[in-house]
């Protein structure tokens, strides 16, 4: 799908859902809440993956969010029919990668982080990269997100956007050796999220992750 031209700085007013913040399970090397994972294990759900949430280009909004060979995000879930949601779920997605992106980079400064988040998330993002940074892990392997929901605010610019991650092929990376980080698979490799997606008044469609809500050890997502 062809995306926008995006304006990087804009202001803003946040529509919230109303949400339980949930809890995050124990922490592995590499790992400050489960956006890696450093597990190993059985993938599941045994449905092949797909990357069906993955962008048409490398720069769906004018902002560079692709990502090395070896740090494969998949999203392996279905759009939804309306097109806000549809929108909310593609900007999820891609503040996904943006948060991998700088894991990457090796900072918190890159322009796919501020084009996809703002408030708590910008924070939520910047903390993941900053555990990174300060252990001088980045990461490899395959991280899978499936199950995914989309709930509409009744003011239409706010979603709602759930879904499951399995990261027990998504392993944590010291990057000045190349020592690849792997524990023994278990429960904590399955993580349930919901990213409050808000939309962006002077951009061309663009939403931003505002808020993130983490529950570790999601035996819901097994």
């Amino acid at each position: 799908m062809k995306r926008r031209t995006l304006p990087i700085a804009a202001a803003f007013a946040a529509a919230t859902l109303m949400l339980t913040a949930c809890g995050g399970g124990d922490d592995k090397a590499g790992d400050s809440d489960k956006i890696a994972g450093t597990g190993q294990g059985t993938e599941k759900p045994s449905k092949s993956a797909k990357p069906s949430g993955a962008p048409a280009q490398d720069k769906p909004d004018g902002v560079d969010v692709s990502l090395p060979a070896d740090m494969n995000l998949v999203f392996d879930w279905e759009k939804p029919e309306k097109e806000n949601e549809a929108a909310a779920m593609d900007d999820a997605a891609n503040y996904v990668r943006a948060i991998y992106r700088g894991i990457d980079k090796r900072t918190t400064e890159d322009a796919a982080v501020a084009a996809y988040s703002s408030g708590d998330g910008l924070k939520y993002a910047r903390t993941q990269i900053d555990a990174r940074l300060e252990g001088d892990w980045t990461a490899t392997g395959t991280r899978r997100h499936y199950q995914a929901t989309t709930r509409s605010a009744s003011n239409g610019t706010s979603v709602e956007v759930a879904f499951c991650v399995d990261s027990s092929k998504f392993y944590s990376k010291e990057v000045k050796t190349g020592k690849v980080l792997k524990g023994a698979p278990s429960i904590t490799d399955f993580d349930f999220f919901k990213i409050i997606m808000v939309k962006l008044p002077t951009g061309d469609g663009l939403w931003q992750a505002s808020k993130v809500y983490v529950e570790g050890k999601a035996a819901k997502c097994q």
